[in-house]
């Protein structure tokens, strides 16, 4: 989700991007999917409240949502039909999406341990077929998609107010969900971040015996930011319980905590990763409960406070794989966001793109770009399953109002061990 630190850079964002939809429903064409394990994504969304709905928050990275005594600037209608295609759900292969003995988290192990198998024959590009675009349908609105496979179900959860849901059984067919955190926000967002109403930049994932939710509550332009943590045992029984804060910013601070993702490393030891502008991605150590393990900050991405965000981290054959999200979401047909890669062989880094530019130093070789119906991919997140790996964001689709839109591609690792994924 793209904070922006300087005024008129807000002001420009306020005055040009206020679009959106929460639930969308669309047909929309591209490859099939083989099946899943879940991963999260980071994001962020905007609220429109007052007389109509003119006014109130903007929260970068994400949809909008009608506030109290204001419509919202688009109605709720489909989020695009047909599209340029290439094959329908009818050649779905890999059958039932992955039981709970696969890897729960497209980043790291179920429960914690360390990963077994580095993946080295999962998703190898064939030039032959290259990858390509899902067929996907459904319940398409969507902004910054955090997304977990578990007992033959995909759960979906995004920017929004409390995190709206989304199920899946199959990355195809998609249909709305309750919002994660209930009828209200966590009462602790009041007090912390005065003025932060929407929830932004999910992320989930399973370590430590149980299921983790970090999410961002902040206000737009605003630095004045904190990561929420929620927990449960099961997603099919119970509900999220809130932990509180894991981690939060401040004026004054170099960093900006929002758009969290968590990554387990070889030794089991989870990771937060989290920015967003200032001085771009940082990471912190966390304990197997989920909480923050010591005042170690990590740096592992920045564009010197430019436009950089939506760190996502996953392992593959001896590599860290880092994307993230370059220059301007939210702005409908006219965003500009893409999406960047850069690997490590350490999760701390240092990462650096195909050409050896350290990520440091605003490296990041372009993974996703704009097509001229979707424009401003980003927010990405990725997901393996059996031979297969598979690239899950959102995009902007110009052929029905610039909505910011599910987009899920083929991702496949060439010889030289760098992703390559299918277009939006």
């Amino acid at each position: 989700m793209n904070h922006r630190a300087r005024p008129e850079l807000r002001l420009a964002l306020c005055a040009g991007a206020l679009l959106i939809v929460i639930a969308c429903s669309a047909d929309d064409s591209g490859d099939k999917p083989s099946g899943m394990t879940g991963a999260g994504a980071s994001g962020g969304m905007f609220a429109s409240g007052g007389a109509g709905g003119a006014s109130g928050t903007v929260a970068s990275g994400g949809t909008f949502a009608a506030g109290s005594g204001g419509a919202a600037p688009f109605d709720a209608g489909t989020a695009g039909s047909g599209g340029q295609g290439s094959v329908d759900a009818g050649g779905l292969t890999g059958g039932a999406p992955a039981s709970d003995a696969a890897v729960e988290d497209g980043a790291m192990a179920t429960d914690g341990a360390a990963l077994d198998d580095d993946r080295c024959d999962v998703a190898v590009y064939d030039p032959a077929e290259p990858p390509r675009a899902l067929a996907i349908r459904g319940d398409l609105g969507t902004h910054d998609p955090a997304l977990i496979e578990h007992e033959g179900t995909v759960y979906m959860w995004q920017t929004g107010p409390r995190l709206p849901g989304k199920t899946s059984q199959d990355l195809l067919e998609w249909s709305g969900a309750p919002s994660a955190l209930g009828a209200s926000n966590p009462t602790w967002i009041a007090s912390e971040v005065p003025g932060a109403t929407d929830l932004w930049a999910p992320d989930v994932s399973r370590f430590g015996d149980r299921f983790h939710l970090y999410y961002s509550a902040s206000t737009f332009g605003s630095n004045h930011s904190c990561i929420g943590h929620a927990t449960r045992e099961s997603l099919t029984t119970g509900s999220w319980i809130d932990q509180g804060p894991v981690v939060c910013s401040d004026d004054g601070d170099d960093h900006n905590a929002i758009d969290p993702n968590v990554i387990v490393d070889t030794e089991g030891t989870p990771w937060l990763s989290f920015g967003s502008f200032w001085d771009g991605i940082k990471a912190i150590r966390l304990t197997l409960d989920g909480d923050r393990a010591d005042d170690a900050l990590h740096s592992l991405a920045s564009r010197g406070g430019g436009a950089i965000e939506a760190p996502f981290i996953v392992r593959r054959c001896g590599y860290y794989y880092l994307f993230v999200s370059f220059d301007r979401c939210c702005n409908g047909a006219s965003s500009t966001y893409n999406i960047r890669v850069g690997r490590s062989t350490q999760v701390l880094g240092p990462y650096v793109d195909r050409e050896g530019t350290p990520l440091l130093n605003g490296g990041g070789s372009q993974l996703v770009s704009a097509t001229q119906r979707y424009r401003g991919p980003g927010h990405s997140a990725v997901i393996f399953r059996d031979s297969r790996a598979y690239n899950v964001f959102h995009a902007y689709d110009a052929e029905n109002g610039g909505r910011p839109t599910l987009r899920v591609a083929e991702l496949a690792w060439d010889d030289e061990g760098w992703p390559i994924s299918g277009s939006p």
